[in-house]
């Protein structure tokens, strides 16, 4: 059976404005990802490879619209239904998330590390508190951690826990499609295998893009 094709991306463009300068009083532009067209299939891993600063994260972040785009087309097929990027609606975002590339500054210091895992499960769920509760429980025991830990703060946790806590809030609400912005690149190699093998052992078992 063929695999079944979930995004497609054309002729894709998103650029930076670097604003104007002494000598050149027009704008100037970066061109972060210029001319890329791909497409993504159910439960497939797709790695995109190239220097610091070539637009790796800005197209990821684009297909979460996360970043506007200039030119080209990101579609969504949801039901065999095809959802362009500047028509995503909520279903759409509950059913992509991403994993940032920083465990230290994409988790909010102020927050409980289980209400930063609730946080999604409040936005797109309709759940009881209790049902919440019991949920972030058991989204913390599917990435290695103590579901005692959920009153904890950020600060209490080393990088790679911190990292597991930002896997947890991306599979919150159930996604079938994640972006991994070089989740390991910022912990140290003895826990970047761990969290490798975390990653593909949650693929398998939920069925993931």
């Amino acid at each position: 059976m063929d695999a079944k094709k979930i995004i497609e991306i054309e002729d894709l463009k998103v650029f930076y404005n670097t604003g104007s300068n002494l000598f050149v009083k027009k704008n100037n532009y970066v061109r972060a990802v210029d001319n890329v067209s791909l497409d993504i299939y159910e439960k497939e891993t797709l790695g995109l490879v190239g220097e610091s600063g070539c637009g790796k994260s800005t197209l990821g972040r684009a297909i979460l619209n996360l970043r506007p785009i200039h030119k080209g087309s990101i579609n969504f097929i949801e039901n065999d239904q095809i959802i362009n990027k500047k028509r995503i609606n909520r279903l759409s975002k509950k059913n992509n998330q991403i994993i940032f590339q920083d465990p230290f500054s994409s988790l909010n210091p102020r927050m409980s590390v289980g209400d930063i895992v609730k946080e999604p499960i409040d936005i797109h769920t309709k759940l009881k508190n209790s049902e919440k509760l019991i949920r972030v429980k058991e989204l913390f025991q599917m990435v290695g951690l103590d579901s005692g830990f959920i009153h904890r703060y950020p600060h209490e946790f080393s990088g790679g826990q911190r990292q597991r806590i930002g896997i947890a809030r991306a599979l919150a609400i159930s996604p079938k499609f994640i972006v991994c912005d070089e989740p390991i690149s910022a912990l140290d190699v003895s826990i970047q295998a761990q969290i490798i093998k975390l990653l593909r052992k949650l693929q398998l078992e939920l069925g993931l893009t």
